[in-house]
């Protein structure tokens, strides 16, 4: 079988090729984008719950805690300590 390149067929491949690319490139904006949102959402998530954070230690700033022996949630250990002469 012999095949002949014809204009035609030359320019509808580089149509192809062409619109090839275009798709392409509109996909990768499309998944820059949502990546991008995604990220911004992370962010924005992070920077309340820091707020959350500081506003919760200037709320109990100068308080005083008491805490019976073992406090299981912080992992905190009464200690006793002896004098060194």
């Amino acid at each position: 079988m012999i095949a002949e390149a014809s204009i035609v067929g030359v320019f509808r491949t580089i149509l192809i090729l062409i619109g090839a690319l275009v798709v392409l490139r509109f996909i990768g904006q499309l998944m820059q984008a949502k990546r991008n949102m995604e990220e911004e959402r992370e962010m924005n998530r992070r920077s309340r719950h820091h707020a959350q954070e500081r506003e919760q230690v200037n709320k109990n700033f100068g308080k005083t805690r008491v805490v019976d022996h073992l406090d299981s949630k912080n992992g905190v250990e009464d200690v006793d300590f002896e004098e060194v002469e």
